[in-house]
């Protein structure tokens, strides 16, 4: 069986992709017709997200070969900044980010911690994925007005978008070295990571604030 990439999984894919990076929330920002609302309630719910997202970088750098320390540990400490920056956007709009997370914002979460069980070449494919998913989303409604502009830089800009190529390179290397069993559950949870980034945008317009 010749190996799964990344580009094969977008290839195959492109609906279940687009969804994911193409949303109604995002064009929306573009055209400054969010509301405040809608976009506090994602606003909290993906610093909660980016807490346990933290927690899978750490999982994935466990298990990762010494090789692919330097682009993780990078990805690591831009982390740090963005928690810290997540904290100051919601205190400039005087929200709270120990509100209760919503149960779509748990569910990914969730998924995110059950991958600390399986083999590099599945988390790889995740992480990946998931970089990708913001790296694109963003980008794609880019350039966006105040007050939204700095969220569309922070996650489509081009050092983002070349750390999210070494992401895939990364997840290469490891799905080449992959079993059949480990291939096919990379692809199941890329199309998880798929389906969960629409329904985190989804959130925005169905959530309680």
């Amino acid at each position: 069986m010749a190996s799964l990439t990344c580009a094969q999984l977008l290839s195959n894919y492109p609906d279940e992709w687009q969804a994911a990076t193409v949303h109604p929330f995002l064009q929306q920002c573009q055209q400054a017709t969010i509301t405040s609302e809608q976009f506090n309630t994602w606003l909290v719910q993906d610093y909660l997200f980016v807490v346990e997202f933290t927690r899978m970088a750490a999982q994935v750098l466990a298990i990762a070969p010494p090789a692919h320390f330097d682009t993780l540990l990078g990805g690591l400490a831009a982390i740090k900044d963005e928690l810290l920056w997540f904290q100051a956007k919601a205190a400039e709009r005087g929200l709270v980010t120990t509100t209760a997370a919503q149960p779509t914002c748990q569910t990914y979460c969730q998924f995110m911690a059950s991958l600390a069980s399986q083999p590099y070449a599945v988390q790889a494919t995740a992480f990946w994925a998931i970089e990708l998913a913001y790296n694109q989303g963003w980008q794609l409604h880019s350039p966006m007005p105040e007050p939204y502009t700095e969220f569309a830089d922070r996650w489509g800009n081009v050092g983002f978008t070349a750390y999210v190529k070494e992401l895939e390179q990364q997840a290469n290397s490891a799905l080449a070295n992959a079993t059949e069993s480990e291939q096919k559950s990379a692809e199941q949870v890329f199309l998880e990571v798929a389906r969960l980034e629409k329904d985190f945008w989804q959130m925005a317009f169905a959530a309680e604030s």
